[in-house]
C-alpha cells in the first residue's frame, strides 16, 4: 500500500503549517509535509549486519533501497504490541531516502503557525530531543518531530 503524498494540501503559507500525523507508543506527533515524499504501508524490510540497534533493516520503493528506521527504538521506547505491523514514512536526508517506522499515519492537517509552541519543560527527554515544538489540539499533545534530527544517526546533527 503506498498513499501518493501528492493528494496532500498545498505547502504552508506564512500564517499556517502543514502535518502529516502519525503516532508512535499513543503519542501524536507531526511531520513537516514538505519533509513527506511517501507513506507506505507494511513492507518487507531486510535486516543489515551490524547496523545500529535503530536500524530496522531497508525496503525497496520502486527500485530504490530506503533505511528504515525504527522511531519506537530511535526515541528509547517500548516495542509495539505483539503483531502490530508499522507504517512507513517515508522523507529524504542528505539525498538519501528513510522510512521512519511508525505505528499509524492518521490524516494530513494543516495548523496555525501562531499556535506553536517551543518544547515545555514537562516533554519528556526523549520527545524533546527530537522535537521542534509542540502544538496543543482539543484533545492531545501533537510533537513536531524534527526529521533531521532522527535521521541523524551518527551524531551530524
Amino acid at each position: 500500500m503506498s498513499v501518493d503524498v501528492l493528494e496532500r494540501p498545498e505547502a504552508a503559507t506564512d500564517d499556517e503549517r502543514v502535518f502529516v500525523m502519525l503516532t508512535v507508543a499513543g503519542q501524536t506527533c507531526g511531520v513537516p509535509v514538505a519533509s513527506v515524499r511517501d507513506i507506505l504501508g507494511e513492507q518487507a524490510i531486510t535486516r543489515i549486519p551490524l547496523a545500529p540497534p535503530e536500524i530496522a533493516g531497508s525496503l525497496n520503493l520502486r527500485g530504490r533501497i530506503v533505511t528504515a528506521v525504527d522511531l519506537r527504538r530511535r526515541l528509547n521506547l517500548p516495542p509495539p504490541p505483539e503483531g502490530q505491523k508499522p507504517m512507513s514514512v517515508v522523507a529524504e536526508h542528505g539525498g538519501e531516502l528513510y522510512a521512519l517506522l511508525v505505528d499509524q499515519v492518521s490524516e494530513v492537517m494543516s495548523l496555525p503557525a501562531d499556535d506553536f509552541e517551543r518544547n515545555p519543560p514537562t516533554l519528556e527527554p526523549a520527545w524533546a530531543a527530537f522535537s521542534t515544538g509542540i502544538y496543543r489540539l482539543q484533545d492531545r499533545l501533537l510533537v513536531v518531530l524534527d526529521v533531521s534530527k532522527l535521521l541523524a544517526l551518527s551524531g551530524e546533527a
